[in-house]
């Protein structure tokens, strides 16, 4: 055994459990495992988890609020019209360099699992693209890494954009993005998004796309998507995040709509950090807080996740990034405080997120990836309610980060 992490807590088991590791892979789960490991790790009774996962994360524009100017008006249109003033003069090493800041704070807080979205389209070419490329390359070793080619700009009104996602997906990037709410009408957003489904079944890759992000309740691609979803066979293959405009959605359509999702095995991606600060702008109070239906999405079955989206960017000023926050973001904000949602919460940036991104060897139990986390903390519950630090974060058997308290004079 190359490692193993001994008195751990973990999900559905009411006892300590040991995990053993045999090189990149969990060789064996129980209690008190005979043998020695090359490496011990002591979980003395702590959480462990499957690493995190965060699907959804715009990278190339993180860490710019450093050097931008404000958004005055905190609204979505300032926020793409600061970062094309980036964009037309990005280095792609620079990308790499703040995107990389920002994988390392998200592997040392337990993430593993990263989607990392860039701007595609004719203000920055290629260059976030071949940026976050080269952090993908870079920090292999620490987590997995899949690129989205996110046409930001749109596709109808943004002409060339079509090529350059095709461009993109040839020189690397794992993932069609796309926005369709953002095209100038429904019929436009229709071709949208069936110029990413004709890529993505020509590359055979996934699809995950930002959709009605906006107050509007007349924004409608979400309906569309789910129906392409179903007609193209991509069920399980399509990720939409935020879907604000659901908010806003008169009961009847929006179970309709609901129903269109599950019937698709689509997931929805309710990234509750921008949504709280970016919805709602133009309300008078009270304001809602402008996310999707989470506890209508639950209740019919539709797999949902949340993400980090942003880290000190245009779009919003803070962020660590730290699923665990994340999670417990979402619970507040989607009123999931009930023990059993609690750990629906947490499913969130686990195994929902895994299934999401089709990761078959997600998990700890025999056979899966040793990709996991130790949590300073007892329970799912204490850990949302604490934010404790992540004790150790192993990924593909090797202990990759850690935490450590410095006791002096008798005081932490």
């Amino acid at each position: 055994m190359d490692l193993v992490i001994r008195n751990a807590r973990i999900r559905g088991q009411e006892t300590r459990v040991d995990i053993a590791v045999d090189r990149e892979t969990i060789g064996a789960v129980g209690p008190k495992l005979a043998g020695k490991g090359a490496k011990e790790i002591d979980a003395a009774g702590n959480l462990v988890a499957p690493g995190f996962v965060n699907l959804h994360l715009h990278a190339d524009k993180s860490l710019l609020g450093e050097v931008m100017r404000p958004n005055v008006s905190g609204t979505l249109p300032e926020a793409i019209e600061i970062t094309n003033e980036f964009k037309r003069a990005y280095d792609p090493k620079e990308v790499a360099e703040r995107a990389g800041r920002v994988i390392e704070a998200g592997v040392k807080n337990g993430t593993t699992f990263f989607r990392l979205f860039s701007d595609v389209g004719t203000i920055g070419g290629l260059r976030a693209a071949r940026g976050l490329l080269l952090a993908r390359e870079k920090y292999s070793n620490f987590c997995r890494i899949q690129v989205v080619a996110f046409p930001q700009e749109g596709i109808a009104r943004d002409p060339g954009a079509a090529e350059l996602l095709d461009e993109a997906i040839k020189e690397g990037c794992d993932i069609v993005g796309g926005l369709p709410w953002y095209e100038y009408t429904d019929e436009e957003a229709r071709q949208h998004i069936d110029i990413c489904f004709e890529l993505a079944k020509k590359h055979d890759l996934d699809i995950h796309m930002l959709v009605d992000d906006t107050d509007d309740a007349n924004s409608r691609s979400l309906e569309y998507l789910a129906l392409k979803t179903m007609r193209e066979h991509f069920h399980g293959r399509v990720t939409a995040s935020h879907c604000g405009a659901m908010a806003g959605y008169n009961d009847v359509y929006a179970a309709k709509v609901i129903d269109m999702v599950a019937t698709a095995g689509m997931t929805i991606s309710v990234n509750a950090h921008i949504n709280l600060v970016c919805s709602a702008r133009l309300d008078r109070e009270p304001r809602r807080r402008g996310i999707a239906r989470v506890k209508e999405l639950l209740a019919r079955g539709v797999n949902v996740i949340s993400s980090q989206d942003d880290v000190n960017d245009p779009y919003y000023p803070f962020g660590k990034p730290d699923q665990l926050e994340v999670a417990t973001m979402i619970a507040h904000t989607a009123q999931l405080t009930l023990p059993h949602e609690l750990e629906q919460a947490f499913d969130m940036v686990t195994v929902n997120a895994a299934r999401a991104a089709r990761l078959a060897d997600y998990g700890i139990a025999p056979g899966c990836r040793a990709d996991l986390v130790v949590i300073d903390a007892p329970s799912v519950h204490e850990a949302l309610r604490l934010q404790p630090p992540r004790l150790h974060v192993v990924k593909n058997g090797r202990e990759v980060a850690r935490s450590v308290l410095k006791q002096e004079l008798g005081r932490f």
